[in-house]
């Protein structure tokens, strides 16, 4: 009888998750977003091959242009270091939401590792340095340079390498909560940098709020 009611629970919870997970995908797909990887991809271009510093200043300034109200104040821009897939970078987050993401990445140093596989689509346009990208069942690796645009398709995995120097402008799509995992398992279990998880969580948070007070300002809340 216990056995009988263990698989039932089963049958009924997984039952629920398939439900949420197809509502996700629907709602996902018919959502409006405030950005495209065009848009994001096209302002990067404009500014590769310059000095990367000078670079992120000027898409940050467009940015509010275009995106007024969506883009996080200087007082809250923060550069954090990201551990994941054996890799260390450090990134700049401007946007943050549950769907969309938008963020200054790069690295100092050479550094590679696994990409991770995200239920997410994420595009990178490299203002300065190289990247160098090894699909999934492939026996060989492919090089880009300043001004190109790479994009990380749902549930792709690849080994990445970047040389010391790059540094890019980066735009994620899907559901965003989902790339946490491998984004701070390397923080949490192997590092154990709490400050930087901190850092990490704090500047999410501070993008969803700027996110949630215009969303009501523009529906006449406030």
């Amino acid at each position: 009888m216990s056995f009988t009611k263990n698989i039932l629970k089963l049958v009924v919870a997984s039952g629920i998750l398939f439900l949420v997970v197809q509502y996700l995908r629907y709602w996902m797909v018919n959502k409006q977003y405030v950005f495209t990887k065009e848009d994001i991809a096209n302002l990067a271009k404009q500014y590769a091959g310059q000095d990367h510093e000078q670079a992120f200043a000027k898409v940050v300034v467009e940015l509010r242009k275009r995106y007024p109200g969506h883009i996080l104040e200087d007082e809250d821009l923060q550069w954090v270091f990201v551990n994941a897939g054996g890799w260390m970078g450090s990134m700049c987050l401007l946007h943050a939401s549950l769907t969309e993401y938008v963020l200054l990445f790069g690295t100092a140093v050479d550094t590679g590792g696994h990409s991770g596989r995200y239920w997410a689509e994420i595009s990178d346009t490299i203002i300065s340095g190289t990247f160098r990208q090894w699909k999934e069942g492939t026996t060989k690796s492919e090089m880009y340079y300043p001004g190109d645009t790479i994009v990380h398709a749902v549930g792709e995995a690849t080994s990445v390498q970047w040389s010391a120097g790059t540094w890019m402008v980066e735009y994620g799509r899907g559901f965003i909560p989902s790339t946490l995992g491998f984004a701070l398992a390397d923080t949490i279990f192997s590092t154990q940098d709490f400050v930087t998880l901190f850092y990490t969580v704090n500047v999410y948070m501070k993008g969803m709020l700027l996110e949630a007070n215009t969303f009501l300002t523009e529906a006449g809340v406030f």
